[in-house]
C-alpha cells in the first residue's frame, strides 16, 4: 500500500491523523505521533521546539484547546520542513537460512530457523521459557556462533564484523548497570557516533522526551524503576538509529499500560519515515506481541512454527486450521452446561485447563453464534477470545 503514495504524501497523512487525535482528545498518543513526526524532519531547531514544548506540558496541568492550539502550530512548521528519508521502508535488509545451534551436551537443539527481515517489520517471537527465544536472538545479533545455516545481512559494510555490529543493537532482558545522569549517559552514546555539540543536545532531549523519561532525565540508574531503564535502554538505542533492533522480554518489567505504549512505539518507530528499521522481539505477552507484529515466530522445543497473522505452517498449525474455530473462555459454568449451550453447534471437543476452557468448533465462521449461545443459556462469561489464528492455541490446545 505504500508504493501507492510518496514519502511526502505519506508524511502528509501522518500530520494529519495527528491532529486528529488531538481534535478527538487522544492527546498522549497525539504528541507521541508529533515527536515521531518531528524526527523525522531531521530539523535540529524543531527538535528544540518540541522539547521546549514538552518543557511547557510539564510544568503545569494544561487544558485540552490550549494543547491542541500549540501542537497545531507546530504541525505546521513540521510540515513545512518536510520528511528527511535515509533509508527505504520495505527493502530486505537481512536472509537467515537453515539456522541451528546446539549447545554442549545436546539438551537443547535450536532450529533450522528461516527469517527474512525487512525495514518497518516487527517480527514477535515468542514460545515458552527455555525454547530458544534468547539463543536466536543472540544468533541473529552476532553474539553468538551458529553451528550451521546462513545469514546474510543486507547493509552497507556488513563484511566487517565490528562495522555489522555498529547496525545491529541487540537489548538484553537484563540490561548493565550504567553511572551518571541518565542525560549524561545518552549524551556520550552519541558522541561515540559523531554527533556532538549542539545537534547532540538536540537529538538527546528529543528521544528523551519521546520515550517518557523527561522527568528522569537528572537521575541516574539506582534513581529509576525497572521499567524506566529500559525505556532508557530504548532511547539509547534509537539514538543510534540501527538497521535491526533486537529485544528480549523487553516487556516483562512493565505494567499493563506501559507494555501497550511500548509496544506501540517500537511498531511506529520502526516504521519511521526517515530512518525505518526491522525489530525482532521476543515475549511471553502473545496477545499484544500479535497486535503489533508483522509475522510471528512461534518457537516450540527448538523448532519454528510461523504465522503471519493470517496463516502457519506445521503439524500443530495445520491441526488447529482445520479446526475451523478454537475459543478460549473464562465461565464458572460446568462442562455439561457448555456442551447443552453449544449442542445445536458443529463442536469437536471442549479442553479445561484449570483455569479457563477451550472451544473447537468445526465451522471457522461461527463465533457470533458461539456468543449468541452462550447468552442464550445465561451464561455469564469473565473472558472470552478466538484464539483460531492465535499462537496462543499452541499453548492452551491438547
Amino acid at each position: 500500500m505504500k508504493a501507492a503514495y510518496t514519502l511526502q504524501q505519506l508524511f502528509e497523512q501522518r500530520l494529519e491523523a495527528i491532529a486528529q487525535h488531538y481534535r478527538q482528545g487522544d492527546l498522549s498518543l497525539g504528541y507521541r505521533r508529533l515527536m515521531d513526526a518531528a524526527l523525522d524532519t531531521g530539523d535540529t531547531r524543531l527538535f528544540d521546539a518540541v522539547t521546549a514544548h514538552t518543557e511547557w506540558l510539564e510544568t503545569e496541568a494544561r487544558g485540552d484547546a490550549e494543547q491542541w492550539e500549540k501542537a497545531a502550530a507546530l504541525l505546521e512548521q513540521i510540515g513545512a520542513a518536510g520528511v528527511q528519508a535515509h533509508k527505504t521502508v520495505g527493502e530486505e535488509i537481512m536472509t537467515a537460512q537453515q539456522i541451528r545451534k546446539t549447545y554442549s551436551g545436546g539438551n537443547f537443539s535450536l532450529g533450522p530457523v528461516d527469517i527474512r527481515l525487512r525495514r518497518g517489520e516487527l517480527l514477535g517471537l515468542v514460545g515458552e521459557n527455555g525454547n530458544g527465544k534468547t539463543t536466536l536472538l543472540r544468533v541473529l545479533a552476532s553474539e553468538l556462533q551458529h553451528d550451521a545455516g546462513t545469514i546474510d545481512y543486507h547493509l552497507p559494510q556488513s563484511s566487517n564484523p565490528y562495522d555489522l555490529r555498529s547496525q545491529l543493537a541487540y537489548i538484553p532482558q537484563r540490561t548493565p548497570k550504567w553511572f551518571g545522569p541518565l542525560k549524561d549517559n545518552l549524551k556520550f552514546t552519541l558522541s561515540s557516533y559523531g554527533i556532538k555539540g549542539a545537534a547532540n543536545e538536540s537529538y538527546v532531549l528529543m528521544y528523551i522526551a519521546r520515550m517518557g523519561l523527561w522527568k528522569y532525565r537528572h537521575l541516574d540508574w539506582s534513581q529509576l524503576s525497572s521499567g524506566y531503564k529500559m525505556r532508557f535502554e530504548l532511547a539509547r538505542t534509537f539514538l543510534r538509529r540501527p538497521d535491526i533492533l533486537l529485544l528480549d522480554e523487553p516487556l516483562a518489567n512493565l505494567d499493563v499500560l506501559a507494555q501497550q505504549t511500548i509496544l506501540e512505539d517500537l511498531k511506529t518507530l520502526s516504521d519511521s519515515l526517515s530512518a525505518p528499521m526491522a525489530v525482532v522481539l521476543s515475549s511471553q505477552q502473545l496477545y499484544e506481541v500479535e497486535k503489533v507484529s508483522d509475522k510471528v515466530l512461534f518457537l516450540k522445543s527448538g523448532q519454528p512454527m510461523w504465522q503471519d497473522n493470517a496463516t502457519a505452517t506445521g503439524t500443530d498449525a495445520a491441526a488447529a486450521e482445520a479446526a475451523g474455530l478454537i475459543v478460549e473462555f473464562d465461565t464458572d459454568a460446568g462442562r455439561e452446561q457448555l456442551q447443552s449451550a453449544f449442542a445445536h453447534l458443529p463442536l469437536e471437543k471442549i479442553n479445561f485447563n484449570g483455569g479457563t476452557y477451550v472451544a473447537h468448533f468445526l465451522a471457522p465462521g461461527t463465533m457470533p453464534e458461539v456468543l449468541s449461545a452462550l447468552g442464550n443459556a445465561g451464561i455469564s462469561v469473565v473472558y472470552i477470545r478466538n484464539i483460531s489464528k492465535s499462537t496462543r492455541r499452541f499453548f492452551v490446545t491438547a
